[in-house]
């Protein structure tokens, strides 16, 4: 099999992107630690994905100075991450500033010295929060950077296989392939128990309610009326 770089940040996406990954691929796990709220807690996660895939090349890199940038809810304790609802008529408050790019840097670094010739990244434009760094046309102009920027002989793929699906065709899609939702963390605000109301959180129960799955990590409170689908109550999981 061919090596290929996966982006991990230990959520839902990243997981069912290694789970898609892992069908063609000899993988090499990338994290990156960016500042953000949960990171301890998202590394973990990367871990445990790891281990539960058996990948042994696996690199953390640590650019928290965007941090010290700021800009957004997921680096600056200042400012709330939002509770009410998603909004997708603006850019919310929880985008992080070009992090994308970033992040799709020292995947094409690494990737380049190793020799693998994609890097998978769980991007999502139909069904998300919104973030300009998450669509499509994004990852065709940084598809163009890579041809450029790299050696004459090297060639190295962006590879997003959810960038049109749903949140629920993601589910769907991870529970046909086994990705182990278990280990995974999307919350924004908490890296105890998942807040259940954040955005993040919010995106990933309607996936599961309308997969028609239960999601099987517990939460702190439910955005949907008691009932009104499959996810499990926290005293149930």
């Amino acid at each position: 099999m061919d090596l290929a770089v996966v982006l991990v940040s230990g959520g839902m996406d990243s997981c069912v992107t290694a789970a898609i990954a892992n069908l063609s691929s000899r993988m090499a796990f990338l994290h990156v630690r960016y500042g953000q709220r949960t990171e301890e807690r998202e590394l973990k996660a990367f871990h445990d994905i790891g281990d539960y895939y058996g990948v042994r090349e696996r690199l953390v890199a640590d650019i928290s100075y965007l941090r010290e940038i700021g800009g957004s809810a997921l680096t600056d304790r200042t400012i709330d991450v939002p509770v009410d609802g998603v909004d997708t008529s603006t850019i919310p408050v929880t985008y992080v500033p070009f992090r994308n790019a970033h992040l799709l840097s020292i995947a094409v670094s690494w990737a380049e010295v190793i020799g693998a010739g994609k890097v998978f990244i769980g991007a999502v434009e139909e069904d998300s929060s919104g973030y300009p760094d998450c669509r499509e046309s994004f990852y065709r102009a940084f598809q163009r950077a890579v041809d450029e920027g790299t050696r004459p002989e090297t060639r190295i793929e962006i590879v997003t296989p959810l960038i049109r699906m749903k949140k629920w065709e993601i589910v769907k899609k991870g529970m046909e392939l086994k990705a182990p939702f278990h280990l995974t963390w999307s919350c924004y605000r908490d890296g105890s128990i998942a807040c259940g109301v954040c955005d993040s959180c919010r995106l990933r129960l309607k996936g599961f309610k309308e997969a028609g799955f239960r999601d099987p990590i517990p939460y702190e409170r439910y955005p949907f009326p008691e009932g009104s689908g499959s996810c499990l109550s926290r005293e149930g999981s």
